[in-house]
């Protein structure tokens, strides 16, 4: 079995992820989900304990919703659902990679996945099982990135892994500025105050406050998951000073 420096983490997948390229801007694509469960799999495998925590903007934006008028709090109840299907969807691509995959939901639904419960949480990653939680922390105003975060601690993940589009935090979007610098290290407090968007501040916040390391990569690079679980230099790391070295 290979050397791993992670044994359990929290995967945060934005539901933008399940989107396929050049198809429109909502929905899902079952290879694309396929994919990213063939690399869950895959790490899986190396005998990491896996959560993942998957957005819904593939189907919902409450924001969006919002800033037209919606109501916030019921754009938000909606977009939680949307991460139900998301979930859904990417248990039965699991599934179909051989594993035994669970949907846990902050929001009650039991006909079609399991409550979220923390102590049972734990034990299907303890008996081998991918956990995939939805509807985020049940809650309105809060993002599905401050989930994963509250849910990788939660779990006791040892560091909570942000899946997205770019390999990395830069210093501005690489697709908009293709000289933008690539960070291979920052403390919580450089990507607080420099505004980035990798992972918003709440989310952050939380991880600094009870030293959580974050990794910031791109899921879609074959075998990018495997070496950052492995301890090599993939994307970029924000933690504390002390952790600077945890990929070298």
């Amino acid at each position: 079995m290979a050397k791993l420096r992670y044994k359990r983490v929290l995967l945060k997948i934005g539901g933008e992820a399940l989107m396929g390229k050049g198809k429109g801007e909502y929905g899902i694509d079952l290879a694309i989900a396929r994919d990213i469960a063939k690399q869950i799999a895959s790490a899986r495998r190396l005998g990491v304990q896996i959560g993942v925590v998957i957005g819904g903007g593939n189907i919902w934006r409450g924001e969006l919703a919002a800033d037209q008028g919606m109501d916030r709090a019921t754009a938000d109840y909606m977009g939680m659902l949307a991460t139900v299907i998301n979930a859904l969807a990417l248990q039965d691509a699991v599934a179909r990679e051989g594993l035994d995959a669970r949907v846990q939901t902050a929001i009650e639904m039991r006909e079609v996945a399991e409550p979220y419960i923390r102590a049972r949480a734990i034990d299907h990653l303890e008996q081998d099982r991918v956990v995939i939680f939805s509807a985020g922390t049940g809650n309105p105003f809060f993002t599905t990135d401050t989930a994963g975060a509250l849910r990788a601690m939660e779990i006791n993940a040892e560091i909570l892994i942000k899946a997205t589009k770019v390999d990395g935090a830069y210093e501005s979007d690489p697709v908009i500025n293709p000289n933008a610098r690539k960070f291979d290290y920052l403390t919580y407090l450089d990507a607080l105050n420099m505004g980035l968007k990798v992972m918003d501040s709440t989310a952050i916040s939380l991880c600094m406050e009870n030293d959580l390391p974050i990794a910031v990569f791109k899921l879609e690079n074959a075998g990018a998951l495997e070496r950052l679980l492995q301890g090599e230099p993939v994307g970029t790391l924000i933690g504390e000073r002390d952790d600077a070295g945890a990929n070298s």
